[in-house]
């Protein structure tokens, strides 16, 4: 097992300069959920040159990929995001998840003869909000896997993760315009539904369960003070604990959209951005073994605060780990205050410690492979 892990992480730090190449360039050149095209080319290409069998367009999907190498009866699955985030970039370190994992992969490619290895990266894109693994799954990804594993950057180290079910939604109202000053009485007022809708929501947020969330974005209200909007757009999340927890929260969360529509005259139109994320269920001897592998690298997790609640933020692998064992543990990129989502937390996904955390994820991620191998 020592040899092992020592091999793989000597092929890790024989790639360094590689890996963290190709994290600044992602970095430097973020794409959204499913117009992944540079990344979803760039990112496989170190695996390529290491021998990996590489499917672009994976399953249909443009902007996924699969690549595998090895033989082995024991199949370990890395997962790599590349997507951004609409007007804030890599501010979530999806730069990172992409190198540590393409890291990883080459750590265990290096090990994989002597450890009984098949290791297989999954390029997964739209993991903002566009359920990319969820599309995967359906079209038979991962059916097999013996372990899928990522490892995502956070403001401190946190090993397990408790993220909440959500969904996404497309939300639109249809009015009619007319000259607001001259012919008011004619307009319906899409924008004012919106407004509707989200003191009715706000209202909600006194009797829903204490774990839930419910936030969104109006992307579009309106042109013109002086012409009454025909047409509002937006975009709204519903968190909860579980699926269950969120199939029965969600029809009083519709309702109040329903108000906006019946208060104003407009129609209403929801449509789903993609099928709910799952929360997480976590494979506990993975994530022991992981810890482990952490710690004998330096790294030290956080305890309970505010700095480490980035391990509830909902995630696609949730819906992975309900068909195969998972981890998805968080790694500390040293960014504090700066938090995930915040144009700062960005800037602290590039540099001296984001590569630390980059190529000591990578190990991590490789070393619990091997520890899962070694398992009978």
């Amino acid at each position: 097992m020592t040899g092992l892990k020592s091999a793989a992480r000597a092929a890790i730090t024989r790639h360094a300069d590689e890996l963290i190449g190709l994290s600044a360039r992602l970095h430097a050149d973020p794409e959204t959920a499913w117009e992944e095209h540079r990344a979803a080319a760039a990112v496989p290409e170190l695996l390529e040159r290491a021998g990996f069998a590489v499917t672009s367009a994976y399953l249909g999907l443009d902007t996924a990929f699969h690549a595998s190498f090895g033989t082995g009866p024991t199949r370990i699955a890395l997962c790599a995001e590349y997507d951004a985030l609409p007007g804030l970039g890599h501010a979530c370190g999806h730069n990172l998840i992409a190198a540590s994992s393409i890291g990883a992969a080459l750590g265990l490619a290096a090990v994989a003869d002597d450890a009984g290895l098949t290791v297989e990266v999954y390029g997964t894109p739209a993991e903002e909000g566009g359920g990319g693994k969820i599309e995967l799954l359906d079209r038979g990804a991962f059916a097999g896997v013996d372990l899928a594993m990522m490892v995502h950057p956070a403001p401190v180290d946190v090993a397990e993760a408790r993220p909440f079910a959500v969904s996404h939604a497309k939300v639109s109202y249809a009015g009619k315009s007319a000259h607001a000053a001259a012919y008011p009485e004619s307009g319906i007022n899409a924008a004012d539904a919106f407004t509707v809708a989200q003191v009715a929501i706000g209202l909600l947020r006194q009797h829903m369960p204490s774990s839930a969330r419910v936030h969104g974005v109006v992307t579009h209200a309106g042109d013109a003070p002086n012409a009454i909007p025909e047409h509002a757009t937006g975009r709204w999340y519903v968190r909860a604990e579980t699926l269950a927890e969120l199939a029965e929260l969600e029809p009083r969360v519709l309702r109040a959209f329903e108000a906006g529509a019946l208060a104003t005259g407009c129609e209403l139109t929801v449509e789903p951005e993609s099928k709910p994320y799952a929360e997480f269920r976590a494979d506990e001897a993975a994530l022991a073994a992981y810890r482990a592998n952490a710690v004998e690298l330096g790294r030290e997790f956080a305890q309970d605060g505010a700095a480490s609640r980035m391990n509830r933020a909902s995630t696609d692998m949730g819906n992975v780990s309900q068909v195969v064992p998972a981890i998805h543990p968080y790694i500390g990129v040293g960014s504090l205050p700066a938090i995930n989502h915040q144009r700062e937390f960005a800037d602290h996904c590039i540099g001296g410690t984001a590569e630390r955390a980059l190529l000591d994820g990578a190990t991590a991620l490789a070393w619990t492979g091997v520890d899962r191998a070694a398992v009978p």
